[in-house]
């Protein structure tokens, strides 16, 4: 999803944030990495707004760190899309990469980085972070619109199980100046989040053990879809090197998960503002 063209889409920013920052927050179905012309490195930097976890009545502040190289040949190291590589194939693209899903504390975390813990859950333990296989494809039938999806399959900590993202995006406007180059550029995107049973309980359930610990009671979800996200992003480029990002959306939780104790929010904002420079 980072391109020559559009280097940063909603589904960057939010992987970006779950990386960077050791969160367990789920991208947005991930548009996979396709080809650049030449190596190209971008930096950036910012801050986003989120639930303090997947479920909280409480926003947090936390650091958006953007760090990326992209090989002509494919391959790329990025905070927001791990180490893995990326091709294309007409209307089609793909990336296969190592990445990081974060851990959930139940417990406040200080500082600027709240985000992944809260004393609401305290007695619920810690959820592990783990390695994972970062799988995507997307498919562009036609010029600024994508269809995408994308899974999380963890390599270590294999109890917290797998999700996987299902995405539309398209450009709704655009401004270039007298050469052609784009200037400005509003998306809208939309996904659905899927889990396997073993990752809606470990993110939505509470283990007789857990209820054991605390004031809730013991709930055992099933797998299914548990999250629903829109996002509208847009892009200012000051030139060619330098740009700036806004977002703004809203998360949903769904199905079993929006019946779990642990959820104090069914709906909730979430948003960003970052910059990036790339070379």
């Amino acid at each position: 999803h980072l391109t020559e063209n559009s280097m940063h889409a909603p589904t960057t920013l939010l992987t970006s944030l779950a990386l960077a920052c050791g969160l367990t927050l789920n991208p947005l179905a991930a548009a996979a990495a396709e080809p650049v012309s030449e190596n190209v490195f971008t930096i950036g930097g910012g801050v986003a707004a989120v639930s303090s976890y997947s479920g909280s009545d409480k926003l947090s502040a936390s650091p958006l760190i953007i760090l990326d190289y992209a090989m002509a040949n494919g391959l790329f190291i990025s905070t927001s899309r791990g180490i893995g590589y990326g091709g294309q194939a007409g209307p089609f693209s793909y990336s296969a990469a190592l990445g990081y899903r974060g851990n959930r504390e139940d417990h406040k975390r200080k500082g600027v980085n709240g985000w992944g813990g809260s004393d609401f859950l305290k007695g619920m333990g810690e959820v592990k972070g783990n390695a994972s296989a970062l799988l995507n494809a997307a498919y562009s039938p036609m010029p600024g619109l994508s269809l995408s999806v994308a899974s999380d399959i963890p390599l270590s900590n294999r109890e917290n199980g797998a999700n996987m993202h299902f995405g539309a995006s398209g450009q709704v406007y655009g401004r270039a100046d007298a050469k052609g180059v784009q200037q400005d550029s509003v998306t809208i995107s939309g996904q659905l989040g899927w889990g396997e049973r073993k990752y809606v309980q470990t993110m939505y359930g509470v283990t007789a053990a857990q209820a054991a610990k605390t004031s809730f009671k013991q709930y055992t979800p099933k797998g299914g879809f548990y999250e629903a996200q829109a996002t509208v992003n847009w892009e200012h480029r000051i030139d060619a090197r330098w740009g700036v990002n806004t977002l703004i959306g809203v998360e949903h939780r769904m199905g079993d998960a929006a019946k779990s104790p642990i959820v104090q929010r069914k709906t909730s904002p979430i948003g960003a503002v970052y910059v990036t420079y790339r070379y």
